[in-house]
């Protein structure tokens, strides 16, 4: 044990970088029907099982090990973790499950389909309750099923802290802190890491370590299973990638062009 902990301090201080592999969730039900998600917890579509399993599959042909895992309490994204874990034969190591890693909730908005939302309030409002960075939408009631308050997952969490509803803002609230306080010490240990989580905790999390500014960030997109690679230096602090595309600076694994019409695909969702 020691040897081999000797050895993988070498490796590490000879190429002196950490990678990250983090993506969302293949498509769920709720994409499926184009509804607002947020905190519901549904499962994969067909499909959404098929873009993990892909995705796990351009992850192996990388050739990319991994230490530790991460993801959010949502069975998209755990089942998303489990086929991209099984693809690259990783199904043992550890893996933590985070309620800080959720999707945005979204509130009052949760469950609606969001183009019939569009047709109701304008395509005006509706984007500035989906992109704006710290305008969240109307809160849902706390006797809702939609509050978290009520869901025997966070039964033992202080349900102060559990959202009625979330901006990006508030969402890196809690992300942003987990990253550093928890994520980061696995990089500093010289861990290589895979997380598996949502598209907006992505948002507010690739904001961070890229420097976005809150006016751009509403552009940005993250696409369904279509995995996302960091490499830290010995700062933790980002390498740009080659063929990142901006103003990220990771890179997509896949084809480009597939990947550029899955992202224009999420902004279709209310057109």
């Amino acid at each position: 044990m020691l040897l081999r902990a000797t050895q993988r301090a070498l490796r590490r201080g000879a190429r002196q970088k950490s990678t990250v592999v983090m993506m969302r969730h293949g498509e769920s039900t709720w994409n499926l029907e184009n509804k607002f998600t947020g905190w519901y917890d549904c499962p994969l579509s067909e499909k959404g099982h098929e873009e993990a399993t892909e995705a796990g599959r351009l992850v192996a042909a990388e050739g990319f090990k991994f230490d530790v895992a991460f993801t959010s309490t949502f069975k998209r994204a755990i089942r998303t973790l489990d086929h991209a874990l099984e693809e690259t034969d990783h199904m043992w190591i550890p893996v933590t499950k985070a309620w800080q890693l959720n999707e945005r909730h979204y509130g009052g908005l949760q469950g609606l389909d969001k183009q019939q939302t569009v047709d109701k309030h304008g395509i005006e409002q509706v984007t500035v309750w989906r992109r704006s960075y710290d305008i969240p939408p109307p809160d849902s009631d706390k006797s809702s099923e939609h509050w978290p308050g009520n869901d025997p997952k966070y039964a033992k969490l202080d349900k102060h802290v559990m959202p009625t509803t979330e901006s990006l803002a508030t969402t890196a609230a809690r992300v942003v802190p987990y990253w550093q306080h928890v994520i980061v010490p696995e990089l500093i240990a010289g861990k290589d890491v895979l997380i598996a989580a949502h598209g907006n905790s992505l948002r507010a999390l690739v904001q961070y370590l890229d420097g976005i500014p809150n006016d751009e960030i509403t552009e940005l997109n993250i696409p369904t299973a279509t995995p996302l690679v960091y490499e830290f230096d010995d700062a933790q602090e980002p390498i740009p990638q080659p063929d990142a595309i901006a103003p990220l600076q990771g890179r997509y694994l896949g084809d480009q062009a597939a990947i550029r019409a899955r992202i224009e695909g999420v902004k279709a969702q209310t057109k």
